[in-house]
């Protein structure tokens, strides 16, 4: 099968049944994504996918079977920064202090990712709803409300708002 992951075309030889989430760590080595519940509930896992219109979809890598996204362009945590340049949300979660044990930080980063390319101002409360499916154990949630206005004030002002 081929998948394009964080930019690079990878040709990989899967069994039917694995998992996005097992061929990024098992196969291609990227750990970011975690194998938390591997339920669908905890969003620990979170990767983005190529969606309609270049807006990506944020998705579960422990319920998509790996085969499903033949040819699908994956991004995960490690592909997110511009060279040595972090990812506007990524600088945004350090400076709100919106990390603590870091274990569902990557799956936060990736939907806030996916939240913003969506709504560039969005309210606490869509904050609040598009981060639903991603637990903190620690607990971090307003700042990591906090964490998305920052991000996304900082990414309005680089399009020229």
């Amino acid at each position: 099968m081929r998948l394009t992951v964080n930019g690079r075309s990878r040709h990989l030889d899967v069994a039917p049944d694995a998992t996005l989430l097992s061929v990024l760590r098992d196969h291609l080595h990227l750990t970011g994504a975690k194998p938390g519940c591997e339920r669908g509930e905890c969003g620990a896992c979170t990767v983005l996918v190529n969606g309609p219109e270049g807006v990506p979809d944020p998705i579960y890598a422990c319920l998509a079977l790996a085969h499903a996204h033949e040819g699908d362009s994956i991004t995960t945590i490690e592909g997110l920064a511009s060279g040595s340049t972090a990812h506007p949300v990524q600088t945004a979660f350090v400076e709100q202090d919106a990390v603590q044990c870091g274990f569902c930080t990557p799956g936060q980063v990736l939907a806030a990712v996916a939240l913003l390319a969506r709504d560039d101002n969005p309210s606490d409360e869509a904050i609040v709803r598009a981060m639903s499916g991603n637990l903190c154990r620690c607990g971090t949630y307003p700042k990591i409300v906090r964490a998305i206005h920052s991000a996304a004030e900082v990414m309005r002002g680089s399009n020229g708002d």
